[in-house]
C-alpha cells in the first residue's frame, strides 16, 4: 500500500534541511557562554596566567606521573644488601634507606619515598657516588646539583621572573623530562652554597629554598618560583652532602639531621679498588698494582680516598688500552 503524504514541508524538515534562522544577539550570547566556558576551563587549570610556551610544556603533566615503587620487603632486603655490600662504610645511610623501603612496602605507598638526608662526612668517601649508586638499584632518576657551582636556589627550585636569566629548576626540570615523580635530587656540598641577589637587592640562600621541600606538608604544595603553579612534590627524595655541617643554618639541620660519616679502612679501600677495577675489566696485574701504590701512600702519612682511587684506575684503563709504542 502506498502512503501519500500531504505535507511535503514537514519532510524536509524531518531531513534536516529546515535551520530556524539564529539571530545576531542570539549569536553574541552564544559566542560569550563559549568564551565563559573557556576562561573557566583556563582558570581550573591555574594556567591561564602563563604564556602559550609554558602552557603547552606542562601539557606534560596532563596525565600524571609515574611513581617507582619497592614490589615487597624481601626485595627491599635485596637492594640494601646490594648497597651495603658495595660501601660498607656507609652502613648508617644505608640502614635508613634499608628501613624507608620496607615502610613503603608495608604501609602500602603507592611509590617508594625516602626521608632527607644530610650525609656529612670527610671528602672523598664516597657520599655522592653513593646516593647515585642507590638512584641506580632504585631504577628512579638521579640528578646532581653541584651547590659550590649553582647559583643559589636558581639551579635546584628556579627563579622568579624579573630575575636574570629566570627559568625553571633543576628539581621541576627531572620530573619534567622523566615523568617519575619520586626522582633523587643530589645537593653536593651544600654548606659551599652563596646567595643570590636580584636586580632589586633582594638575597636568597640554598638553604631558605630546600626548607619547604623537605617537609611533606609543603612540599605537597610547593609553588615554582617561575611558573608560579603549585606542585606535589613530596614523593621526592632527597640528599644533602656535606663537609661540616655546622655552617648550615639551624632550621635546615632541624629537618636534615646531620649523619656523621667516617673515612674508610684500608682493607675497605683495597676492596674498593678490586671491585670497581672488576666493572672497568682491568687486568689482574693493573687492579694489583693500584691497590700497592694506595697502600705505600698510606705507609707514608696519606689518607687516600675515593677520588684518587678513581684516578688512578681511570688511568690504568688508559695505559691497558694505549697502542703500543712503535
Amino acid at each position: 500500500m502506498d502512503l501519500i503524504n500531504d505535507h511535503p514541508e514537514h519532510d524536509d524538515q524531518s531531513k534536516g534541511s529546515f535551520e530556524p534562522p539564529i539571530s545576531d544577539a542570539d549569536f553574541a550570547r552564544i559566542l560569550r557562554r563559549a568564551q565563559r566556558i573557556i576562561d573557566l576551563r583556563k582558570a581550573a587549570s591555574r594556567l591561564d596566567h602563563l604564556p602559550t610556551q609554558d602552557r603547552e610544556r606542562l601539557e606534560a603533566f596532563r596525565n600524571g606521573t609515574r611513581l617507582v615503587m619497592i614490589a615487597t620487603e624481601a626485595r627491599a632486603d635485596e637492594l640494601a644488601a646490594e648497597l651495603h655490600k658495595g660501601m660498607p662504610w656507609m652502613a648508617p645511610a644505608t640502614e635508613i634507606v634499608w628501613h624507608a623501603m620496607r615502610q613503603s612496602v608495608r604501609e602500602g605507598w603507592q611509590g617508594m619515598r625516602l626521608p632527607p638526608l644530610l650525609l656529612d662526612g670527610p671528602p672523598g668517601i664516597g657520599k655522592s657516588y653513593w646516593a647515585r649508586r642507590l638512584g641506580d638499584l632504585l631504577t628512579v632518576p638521579v640528578t646532581v646539583i653541584e651547590a659550590t657551582g649553582e647559583n643559589a636556589t636558581f639551579g635546584v627550585v628556579g627563579t622568579q621572573r624579573g630575575w636574570g636569566n629566570a627559568s625553571a629548576g633543576r628539581l621541576l626540570n627531572t620530573v619534567l623530562e622523566t615523568r617519575i615523580a619520586n626522582p633523587i635530587m643530589i645537593v653536593d656540598e651544600v654548606e659551599k652554597a652563596g646567595e643570590a641577589t636580584s636586580n632589586k637587592g633582594a638575597t636568597f640562600g640554598l638553604a631558605q629554598g630546600l626548607l619547604p621541600l623537605l617537609e611533606p606538608l609543603t612540599a605537597r604544595r610547593w609553588s615554582c618560583p617561575f611558573y608560579q603553579v603549585r606542585f606535589d612534590m613530596s614523593w621526592v627524595s632527597w640528599v644533602l652532602t656535606s663537609n661540616n655541617y655546622k655552617l648550615l643554618p639551624e632550621p635546615l639541620l632541624s629537618r636534615c639531621p646531620p649523619m656523621r660519616l667516617r673515612n674508610l679502612t684500608p682493607a675497605e679501600l683495597d676492596e674498593f679498588v678490586r671491585r670497581d677495577g672488576g666493572k672497568r675489566s682491568l687486568s689482574d696485574a693493573s687492579i694489583d698494582a693500584v691497590a700497592m701504590a694506595l697502600r705505600h701512600a698510606q705507609t707514608q702519612g696519606v689518607r687516600p680516598d675515593l677520588r684518587l682511587v678513581s684516578r688512578l684506575l681511570q688511568r690504568a684503563v688508559f695505559l691497558e688500552n694505549a697502542p703500543p709504542l712503535q
